[in-house]
């Protein structure tokens, strides 16, 4: 006779007199899950949505996105085939080749508002090196690229004829700037030669109107302007959709005297008397710094023209200034890089660092919170590479200028 054998759990419940404690796995949620972005850029995470997939031909209808024949099954679907009877025209400066993120940020937010019939073009006054893949990820259906900008001179003038000349090829129903820097300063000077209605600072952006800051408590709703100046964190630049991300030839920019101005070029400030908030590279010391590395820190810093920050940790023990401190208690920068050697990278540093574009962390210890946050990270003693480096710094210029 075969005896049936309880289970485990009965066992227990029988000889401690308790309930009996379920064997079933508790179901865990998927952090990753699939989201949908709002009109507004905004990521949310919808219970019960799944992730749809990209839609055949049979399946959409006329001028619907499809997905690209062979494409990868996670490939994003493009937003339009076209054809385009409208386009809205985004214009930014290229910084070392690159987009700058409020640029990207601009781009995003007119993929996201664009209708089947717009085309997003993208305008970009410098060599872009971003390749096709990148533009079409950030919502870009055309990309003109003047390669033969020069951002060391100064011609505001040629510039504004520039984009007259796009505006009487592409005739845009809205212009997109990124209100910072020279992108703010150009598109205010647009709209003022242009008599275009202009939007500055929104802060928000729906399918008909914009909200802009009317003062500390209170805001303005207004319906879209021709040119807009978007403010930084307006849009997220991660999309649900692509663009085509093609090629188009641009305009020459006009040689336009500026009468009355004497361009003397671009002279370089000295990083160290920068503010920290300003500094476009910044090579930061945490307690893995010794004190007697200090000297090879900072002519490091003099060789590659870097702002210098530290942890608080290395502020507290006095080896540097309170002002250099980098942190949530300290300042948050946004540097284009920021090199941290010897900084395990505490919660509230790292908030310090959270807008900066590259950060390489240099650490002995290869789970440093930090190597989280770190694009590159060198498990290295920070004094060797610091020389290593500054051998090699001096090494390229003798080179050069041989």
């Amino acid at each position: 006779m075969t005896t049936a054998r309880p289970p485990e759990s009965a066992h227990a419940a029988a000889e401690g007199g308790g309930t009996p404690v379920s064997t079933t796995p508790v179901p865990r949620i998927d952090p990753r899950r699939p989201a949908i972005t709002t009109a507004q850029g905004l990521r949310r995470i919808v219970p019960g949505h799944r992730a749809a997939a990209p839609p055949t031909a049979r399946q959409a209808g006329p001028g619907a996105p499809l997905a690209s024949p062979g494409a990868h099954p996670g490939a994003k679907p493009l937003r339009s085939a076209g054809p385009f009877n409208r386009s809205t025209l985004v214009v930014t400066h290229a910084e070392r080749g690159t987009l700058t993120d409020a640029a990207r940020q601009a781009l995003a937010a007119a993929a996201i508002l664009a209708s089947a019939e717009t085309q997003v073009v993208l305008a970009v006054l410098g060599p872009c090196r971003d390749g096709s893949d990148a533009v079409a990820a950030l919502g870009a259906d055309r990309l003109l690229a003047l390669d033969s900008f020069d951002a060391s001179r100064y011609q505001p003038g040629a510039c504004v004829q520039w984009l007259q000349a796009l505006h009487a090829a592409w005739a845009p129903a809205h212009w997109l700037f990124a209100d910072s820097g020279a992108d703010g300063e150009l598109g205010r000077r647009f709209a003022l030669h242009t008599g275009l209605g202009l939007a500055c600072g929104v802060v928000e952006l729906g399918a008909e109107s914009l909200r802009i800051r009317a003062s500390a408590s209170d805001d303005w709703l207004c319906p879209h302007a021709p040119v807009m100046l978007l403010a930084p964190g307006l849009a997220s630049t991660r999309l649900p959709f692509v663009g085509q991300g093609l090629r188009a030839a641009a305009p020459a920019l006009p040689a336009l005297p500026e009468p009355g101005i004497e361009d003397l070029g671009v002279q370089p400030g000295d990083p160290q008397s920068l503010a920290l908030e300003e500094a476009d590279l910044i090579l930061a010391a945490g307690n893995g710094v010794r004190h007697g590395d200090l000297p090879l820190l900072h002519a490091l810093a003099q060789e590659i023209g870097a702002s210098v920050g530290a942890s608080r940790v290395a502020v507290d023990a006095g080896h540097f200034a309170r002002h250099q401190q980098i942190g949530a208690t300290g300042k948050a920068v946004s540097a284009s890089a920021y090199l941290a050697l010897g900084i395990s990278g505490a919660v509230q540093h790292l908030q310090g660092i959270k807008d900066c574009r590259h950060v390489i962390a240099v650490n002995l210890d290869a789970s440093a919170p930090i190597t989280g946050r770190a694009h590159l990270s060198v498990i290295e003693d920070s004094a060797a590479l610091m020389q290593a480096l500054i051998e090699l710094v001096r090494k390229e210029r003798d080179k050069a200028g041989a």
